[in-house]
């Protein structure tokens, strides 16, 4: 098994932070993890994306020129980064900032509204982690513990954040798993 995720979004949006959580509790889950960030020369609003491979075997490369999944938090990342999916991938995309999506008749498409869902929950800066739960609900080989697990070892010093994060998380996995 190889799966090559890309996760993008803009700056401010906890893009890097998602793919850092994902990666972690990967390999908690003895997974291999190769984790690579990009982003633009300004941090809030400029670009930012990372590719994450996880596999049960050593990873070549952690570059992935066609990913088998897009987790998009933004419309400029669904159009940027939709056409470098491969045939037969998955996109997953933030529909609280995604009107319309590019046509492409050889991908599933899901939808999330992480912004509102993380608004409802009384932090919209929490989108991230209901984008990230929703993922996880998707991926099916990670389970919800050891992604709490990596959310204790990544942000436990920030135990406000760290509660907030796992109330979206687990918003974010019911929603997937509601459809």
């Amino acid at each position: 098994m190889l799966v090559k995720i890309l996760n993008a979004g803009s700056g401010g949006q906890g893009v890097l932070t998602l793919g850092n959580i994902l990666g972690n509790a990967a390999m908690i889950a003895d997974y291999q993890v190769t984790y690579l960030p990009e982003y633009g020369a300004a941090m809030r609003g400029g670009t930012a994306n990372c590719t994450i491979c996880i596999s049960d075997q050593v990873i070549a490369s952690p570059i992935a020129s066609a990913p088998d999944i897009l987790l998009a938090m933004n419309h400029p990342s669904v159009v940027k980064f939709i056409s470098r999916l491969l045939p037969g991938g998955q996109m997953i995309y933030n529909s609280s900032l995604v009107e319309t999506v590019p046509v492409r008749g050889d991908l599933d498409i899901y939808s999330v509204a992480a912004n509102e869902v993380a608004t409802e929950l009384g932090n919209g800066r929490s989108a991230n982690m209901v984008a990230l739960g929703t993922l996880i609900a998707h991926l099916q080989f990670l389970s919800m513990e050891t992604v709490l697990e990596s959310i204790d070892m990544l942000l436990g010093s920030k135990k406000k954040l760290v509660e907030i994060s796992k109330i979206a998380l687990q918003a974010g996995f019911d929603n997937y798993s509601a459809k």
